[in-house]
């Protein structure tokens, strides 16, 4: 069976590789820059993530209280069209003026408060639903065609609360019952927006309107007409400018920004500050297919960016509802997010650059802290190399470091000092010991010399004595003869006396050899 590889040394490898693992120099580095390479990065990542994601909640809750404003305004407008019809219906002078049947101080009365309360319109109504005079006709009475009881106006009555206002998504013809003056503002050529849900229509003409319809009483109390209000949103730019000086007034926003508000019937915008192409409003766009899925199909309230006409913004949407509770159009306010943006990209930049110059900063400072650690530690393994090579005079000396490791160096220094002292010591004694060495060995040489000279000289000796006894023996075997020769010569000599003169000189010459 093959043998099973644990992942252990490949782990181990990976996060201890050989350069790191063979230096300690490169393990304080590693030390020191860990945390400045793989922790601040990490931590500038979540700073950045966690900044992009505040900064946009900020936003986020900037525009839901931007919202919160324009909402508020609207309501309050939608208050005042109840409050102001209800108010003029229980007008003491349209009391009187009924009662007289003087129309024309009826017609004028409501020409005066439609423009005092900003309406559009001030219409009277007969309980059968015949219209009697309305604050926008040029005369007291209404043409023929308006009198007459229409079941346009009949079915308004029907569905229209008399509490209190309310919004009200009329068809065209329902509008132009209630105020043709108002018909060139009911036809919105559709445009084509990026996002939006496709459709075949092409024009938007119906209205959308405020409408508040109150009963106006009589003496005892009864019910002697209907006075209905109102206020249309289509192309209604006072109104939306209005809207949008209130939530954005001038210099509230910041970094070239600004804001912009709208009103949707449907998906349509039918009255808006939103800009097309320099002047021009971007009234007949509409909305993305996304915010109309949420707002107007789901009923939620949109807080988040989208791109409006042509470009992208902190956009906050909610649902406007009629007296039905149908969804009928939406509310919006919003403001250009491209400087906010480039402010947050801005800020993160500086955040990132700060953390960059902060990790540049303590690089060279982990990078100096670290040397101070691992410049001893090379200076003593250079040392140590050095007296492995032969130099035993290398030292450490001086190091910056006043730590553990500077002691270390120190007591290296010391060691290495006691060391050198030792060997110069044995080397001292070895001198020593050899120059006595030679010392002997000389004397043992001399003492060899003189053994071998003694040697020699009793060598010589045994030979000269082994000599002599030859000689000895040589001289005893000669010496017969010679003194045999020695007593003839002297015998010769005092035989022949004086006749031995002539032959004198041979014998001389004889005892000379014989005494040799």
């Amino acid at each position: 069976m093959g043998s099973v590889v644990t992942p252990w040394p490949r782990l181990r490898a990976l996060l201890a590789p050989r350069w790191l693992t063979h230096s300690i120099r490169n393990k304080l580095l590693a030390m020191a820059l860990l945390p400045l390479l793989v922790v601040l990065p990490l931590l500038v990542g979540a700073l950045v993530i966690w900044g992009n994601a505040a900064y946009d909640r900020l936003l986020i809750t900037k525009v839901r209280s931007d919202l919160a404003v324009a909402r508020g305004y609207f309501e309050q407008v939608l208050s005042e069209v109840g409050s102001g019809t209800q108010a003029v219906a229980a007008s003491q002078a349209l009391y009187h003026s009924l009662n007289r049947r003087d129309l024309p101080a009826v017609q004028s009365l409501l020409m005066r408060e439609r423009h005092r309360l900003g309406f559009d319109f001030f219409n009277l109504y007969a309980l059968d639903g015949r219209l009697i005079t309305a604050g926008w006709l040029p005369t007291a009475v209404p043409p023929a065609e308006l009198r007459a009881p229409a079941s346009g106006p009949a079915a308004i009555h029907a569905r229209v609360s008399t509490d209190q206002a309310s919004l009200a998504r009329l068809e065209p013809a329902e509008l132009l019952a209630l105020a043709p003056h108002l018909a060139p503002r009911l036809n919105i050529p559709l445009i084509a927006t990026r996002s939006a849900v496709p459709t075949t229509r092409s024009v938007e003409d119906r209205a959308l309107v405020m409408l508040a319809t109150t009963p106006v009483r009589g003496a005892d109390g009864s019910i002697v007409a209907l006075l209905r209000g109102g206020v249309l949103l289509n192309q209604n730019l006072p109104f939306i400018d209005h809207i949008n000086r209130i939530v954005y007034p001038e210099g509230s926003l910041p970094f070239g920004s600004h804001g912009t508000a709208t009103l949707f019937m449907d998906d349509v915008r039918i009255t808006t500050n939103v800009r097309l192409f320099q002047d021009e409003r971007a009234i007949g766009t509409r909305v993305s297919q996304a915010v109309r899925e949420a707002v107007l199909s789901r009923g939620e309230t949109w807080l988040d960016r989208a791109f409006v006409v042509n470009d992208w913004y902190v956009s906050a949407y909610e649902p406007l509802v009629d007296a039905r509770g149908e969804r009928v159009g939406m509310l919006y306010v919003g403001y250009l997010e491209q400087p906010f943006r480039y402010v947050k990209y801005g800020m993160l930049a500086l955040i990132v650059g700060i953390f960059v110059l902060v990790m540049i900063l303590a690089a060279l400072f982990s990078l100096r802290w670290a040397r101070s650690i691992f410049r001893p530690l090379e200076q003593m393994n250079q040392t140590m190399q050095r007296v492995e090579e032969g130099d035993t005079g290398a030292r450490v000396g001086t190091v910056s470091a006043r730590d553990e490791i500077g002691a270390l160096a120190g007591h290296l220094d010391e060691l290495l000092d006691v060391i050198d002292d030792k060997t110069r010591a044995l080397q001292r004694w070895a001198e020593e010991l050899d120059a006595k060495v030679i010392e002997r060995t000389q004397e043992l040489a001399q003492s060899n010399a003189s053994l071998q000279q003694a040697q020699a000289q009793l060598v010589k000796s045994e030979k000269l004595a082994a000599i002599g006894q030859l000689t000895a023996s040589v001289a005893h075997e000669i010496n017969n003869p010679i003194a045999v020769i020695q007593g003839n010569l002297d015998l010769m000599r005092e035989t022949l006396g004086t006749q031995a003169t002539p032959v004198q000189a041979e014998l001389r010459l004889l005892d000379q050899q014989v005494e040799r």
